[in-house]
């Protein structure tokens, strides 16, 4: 049954998505959730009862509607639940939220809700006592006029003044009729609402008690599939346990044979290193005479070494000699050729000496 028919004029201004919950109706303590899972909930304003609704449903049943007014509270337990008490339908409702700022900004919603509610509240009383106020003076000014028309004056003056008295008396009557009008006609589109209230109100009750019933029928089946929850958990646990000691005997089975493997290569490793040292063994004694002739070969080369670097000793000294020798003859020679210079230039002047004589003879 839907809350909102499609001919009403509600329309959703929030709508926001929670858990919702409602209390137990024999504790008054524990929350019983109202839904699965997590569900629409929307304000709704009716623009021709000027009123404000919280409405949310899951599926085909619905699960929260409650019609605001200016008396409810609505209070955060916890950063993501918050709560309120609806007195009409004699219950408490509570919203669980996925964050802190969805549920402050639906807490938020409500008092301004709460604020519109109470403002329309008010000015309904207004027009109320302003109604009743304008029956009651014209009620007052019917007698006033009369005494005046009967007591002031002659029959021209009576004439004169009852005109216009009688004229707002009239207006004064069309205006009372055309209220009483729209107030009877109120009472009954309010007669009517109310009925229609009253219907929606007894759908909901039951609705509610086949929600109750479900719900009970649901807990049960959700105890025994708990039980059988909890029966399969424990043999689940124990399969896992007898595959963790087969595990774990697999994996020590893999190690062994791993080790196995390991210590044949070894062997083999070790087999293969004996027979090389065998045939080392027997190459022994012919590397031993082999040793002792290199090492006479050894014993004559380093001879050989000791002769050549005597003889080497023996140029270097015979080189250095020589070049001893050789930087005195350089000097000798320089000497020699200053010396023959000089006496070439005193053949060379005493030849022209003989020149100038041989001329001057």
């Amino acid at each position: 049954i839907s809350p909102v028919p499609p001919y009403s004029r509600e329309q959703p201004i929030f709508t926001t998505r929670a858990h919702v919950f409602q209390i137990d109706p024999s504790t008054k303590k524990n929350w019983v959730p109202a839904s699965k899972q997590a569900v629409t909930v929307s304000y709704f304003y009716d623009s021709t009862r000027n009123s404000y609704r919280i409405i949310s449903v899951d599926g085909a049943k619905v699960i929260i509607n409650s019609t605001i007014t200016p008396n409810m509270t609505f209070t955060k337990t916890s950063q993501k639940f918050g709560q309120w008490a609806d007195s009409r339908a004699n219950t408490v409702f509570g919203l669980g939220f996925p964050s802190e700022q969805q549920l402050t900004k639906f807490a938020d919603k409500f008092q301004e809700v709460k604020e519109a509610a109470k403002l329309a509240r008010d000015r309904s009383q207004e027009k109320i006592e302003t109604s009743s106020n304008h029956s009651q003076e014209s009620g007052r000014e019917t007698p006033s006029s009369t005494r005046a028309s009967s007591v002031n004056g002659t029959d021209d003056e009576k004439a004169s003044h009852s005109g216009p008295a009688e004229a707002h008396l009239k207006s004064e009557n069309d205006k009372l009729k055309i209220a009483l009008a729209q107030s009877s006609s109120n009472v009954k589109k309010w007669e009517t609402e109310l009925q229609t209230l009253r219907e929606s109100n007894a759908r909901l009750t039951t609705a509610l008690q086949e929600s109750a019933a479900s719900i009970e029928h649901w807990k049960k089946q959700f105890s025994a599939c708990k039980e059988e929850n909890d029966q399969l958990r424990s043999k689940i646990e124990e399969l896992e346990e007898q595959c963790n000691e087969i595990n774990k005997e697999k994996e020590r089975n893999v190690q062994l044979s791993r080790r196995l493997q390991e210590l044949e290569t070894e062997l083999q490793d070790k087999e293969l290193e004996l027979e090389e040292l065998r045939k080392q063994g027997e190459i022994i004694p012919q590397l031993m005479s082999e040793c002792e002739s290199v090492s006479q070969q050894l014993q004559a080369a380093e001879k050989k070494n000791n002769d050549l670097e005597e003889k080497v000793r023996t140029l270097r000294t015979e080189v250095e000699e020589s070049k001893h020798r050789q930087t005195n003859l350089k000097t000798e020679l320089k000497n020699f050729l200053d010396v023959l210079d000089g006496k070439i230039d005193e053949l060379h002047d005493f030849r022209q000496g003989l020149s100038k004589l041989g001329v001057d003879n």
